[in-house]
């Protein structure tokens, strides 16, 4: 779905940060029952999923392959408990599946699988390649004069990988204007925070000079996300927008913890989790 407007009214904005707690409540049932998987990242993004999928692509849950769809690819394929949460809450597959995330035969890889289930666009695993695939498949439909765009979520981490500036390069090549970037800025990864793991500042400044018109937000304003999204979708070029996240977010004793990365709560702390989720919004 979509709006022409760039400011959206306050009551769709307290919509929208229900359907993002609603959301992260779904990731927390996931993992718990999972017994594994990424929660930090998964609720740090849970904002931007909502407002893509609620606000901003253009899909058809009852006709995934429609031919005019936008295309949202997970490079970080670890936080996609939150991309299946959205999924299922926009129509795509029934609630029940969410309960065989990483389950034996279950179409809810800890991987997005491309094929297993409607609304994936991309299989993910080895990190630093998403943005390549979005490239060519923005590239591709370039050259058909399609109007499709495609979405790329990324990781701060992937930045450490070479091939995430190649994808730069090769999208600025390309004018590539129908591709945007979303980086989830949160500054954790497996090993602890991102600076010390191997520096990124300063990242903005690093991806405008490969050629990308790069915007900054603040990853948990709704209103932001959706202004800034929609001013990259007219910018007539490639664009990036680094969404600043705090890991956890709705958790206190998740947030910011690298530890958070890939631990799955157990059932004691998937409660309080969930606990301090439903609670009013101040």
């Amino acid at each position: 779905m979509s709006i022409s407007s760039d400011k959206l009214q306050p009551e769709r904005i307290s919509q929208l940060e229900d359907l993002a707690q609603e959301a992260k409540i779904k990731v927390i049932e996931m993992l718990e029952k999972a017994n594994s998987g990424h929660p930090a990242g998964s609720l740090g993004m849970a904002d931007v999923f909502t407002v893509l999928y609620f606000q901003i692509l253009k899909f058809q849950a009852n006709n995934p392959h429609w031919e005019d769809r936008d295309y949202l690819l997970l490079s970080n394929g670890h936080i996609c408990p939150i991309l299946y949460a959205v999924l299922n809450m926009t129509g795509f597959f029934p609630a029940i599946e969410l309960n065989t995330l990483r389950k034996i035969h279950t179409r809810l890889q800890g991987h997005p699988h491309l094929g297993s289930l409607p609304g994936l666009e991309n299989t993910s695993g080895p990190l630093g390649q998403g943005i390549s695939q979005a490239c060519g498949l923005a590239l591709a439909l370039k050259r058909d004069k399609k109007k499709n765009r495609v979405f790329c979520i990324t990781s701060d981490g992937e930045h450490q990988e070479g091939q995430t500036w190649e994808s730069y390069l090769f999208a600025a090549k390309y004018q590539l204007d129908n591709l945007t970037i979303i980086i989830d800025r949160n500054f954790i990864q497996i090993e602890g925070n991102t600076e010390k793991v191997m520096p990124l500042e300063n990242l903005r400044q690093k991806i405008e000079a490969f050629g990308i018109q790069t915007y900054e937000i603040d990853g948990h304003d709704i209103q932001q996300i959706f202004s800034v999204c929609k001013v990259a979708i007219k910018d007539g070029q490639p664009s990036a927008i680094i969404a600043n996240t705090i890991p956890g977010k709705g958790v206190d004793f998740m947030e910011n913890k690298y530890q958070w990365h890939g631990r799955a709560p157990n059932k004691d702390e998937a409660k309080i989790a969930i606990d301090q989720l439903k609670r009013p919004r101040i």
